[in-house]
């Protein structure tokens, strides 16, 4: 018998406290989704193999970019091309659900 799986996203998030720390919570074919809580900033990097998918769940994040600034809302997306430096951010705790490829 196949089982299903319920994933609550905002339940998991309760499970941990640590920033800047993706905690896996399932996969879709290559791809695994992830959840992060951050605040305060990340240092520039930039991902050359990979886009990058940014959903927020709760609060407001900044992505810093070379040429300008993206600031990602509660309920909005945001996808980093690849091989695009950016420069992530949140001024109060934010919380994240990222998906990438397995081996990102």
């Amino acid at each position: 018998m196949i089982q299903y799986q319920i994933i609550k996203p905002i339940e998991e998030l309760t499970t941990f406290t640590d920033y800047w720390s993706p905690k896996y919570i399932g996969e879709m074919d290559d791809y695994q989704f992830k959840l992060v809580k951050m605040i305060g900033e990340y240092e520039w990097h930039a991902h050359e193999e990979t886009d990058k998918v940014f959903f927020v769940l709760e609060g407001v994040m900044i992505i810093d970019l070379r040429d300008g600034q993206v600031k990602i809302a509660k309920g909005e997306m945001f996808i980093v091309p690849k091989g695009l430096e950016i420069k992530p951010s949140a001024e109060k705790e934010c919380h994240i659900m990222l998906m990438e490829p397995k081996e990102a």
